[in-house]
């Protein structure tokens, strides 16, 4: 893997004065302490979603670190899937072109380890589905995932009120249990995913596939309270969010936005070795949307 140059290796909020966690310190995860940064400055986190091993796996640790750079918060890292419930066209292209590379759970843990070579600061999560879990192994999931560096994980189809052991597990490696809730999600199951899930809740913000529909802002605002009456963790809205415009909308309403479906279509359009620097510079103008 390349390393990445200097300027790459720091997060924006490096210096910001709170409890120190992971390595050393507190057992504070690495995404509480985010959001504790974040809530200091009255800023709003950025989570862009990449597919690992697109647009090409000896770029993947590149663009991380690109996408710190350009303002991330926090990094979802896809794990490619042959048979995706939740992505739309346009992720479900970078999943098939990852496992057409050989891209599966043991690289994406592998991408992890080393891009904490250089930043052990940046929260990684993990996107994915049960299956590649189930067939490592979820014991040896966890603990592979703890030495790797990673600090949530979000199974999509894990339903919550059958996941307090995996939750449990992973809590008990200092990793948190990241559910999703959408619009259908009744206050069940938003009382189910308030029970068990820490980091963050992540509110698919309208029906359909990623990259799909148009977003409608009002609609989250109206369930964004709901949601927080069930949940005490900081909600992301996903889903829909292409342009600056749009992420400053959502970002007065929510606590995150995560967006990944627009800036993957920027990267295939371009060589692999131009990716890291498309990464970089749409995640720096949403971030300059958000904090405008």
């Amino acid at each position: 893997m390349k390393q990445p140059p200097d300027s790459l290796r720091s997060s924006p909020l490096e210096g910001v004065s709170v409890p120190s966690g992971r390595p050393g310190g507190t057992d504070m995860n690495r995404i509480d302490q985010r959001f504790a940064q974040l809530r200091a400055q009255n800023r709003k986190a950025l989570i862009p979603y990449i597919a690992a091993g697109d647009p090409a796996p000896s770029v993947t640790v590149e663009v991380m670190h690109a996408l710190v750079q350009g303002g991330a918060d926090v990094i979802e890292l896809g794990v490619p899937f042959s048979d995706p419930m939740a992505d739309g066209p346009v992720i479900q292209r970078a999943t098939e072109r990852a496992i057409a590379k050989g891209i599966g759970l043991p690289q994406v843990l592998d991408f992890v380890r080393d891009f904490r070579q250089t930043d052990t600061v940046t929260p990684v999560v993990l996107m994915g589905y049960a299956n590649p879990v189930e067939r490592y192994g979820v014991e040896a999931f966890v603990a592979a995932a703890k030495a790797a560096g990673v600090d949530g994980v979000l199974i999509v189809d894990y339903p919550p009120a059958e996941s307090e052991t995996f939750a449990a597990a992973l809590k008990a490696a200092d990793i948190a249990p990241i559910f999703l809730l959408a619009p259908t999600s009744t206050d069940a199951r938003m009382a189910d995913v308030g029970r068990i899930a820490s980091g963050y809740v992540y509110y698919v913000s309208l029906k359909g596939v990623t990259g799909a529909g148009h977003l409608d802002t009002s609609a989250v605002a109206a369930m964004l309270p709901r949601i927080r009456a069930h949940v005490q963790v900081p909600v992301g809205v996903g889903f829909g969010i292409r342009d600056a415009q749009t992420a400053r909308a959502i970002g007065q309403l929510a606590d995150a936005v995560v967006i990944g479906s627009r800036l993957i279509e920027l990267m295939e359009a371009q060589p692999a070795e131009q990716a890291a620097e498309v990464a970089r510079g749409f995640i720096q103008d949403i971030r300059q949307a958000l904090d405008a």
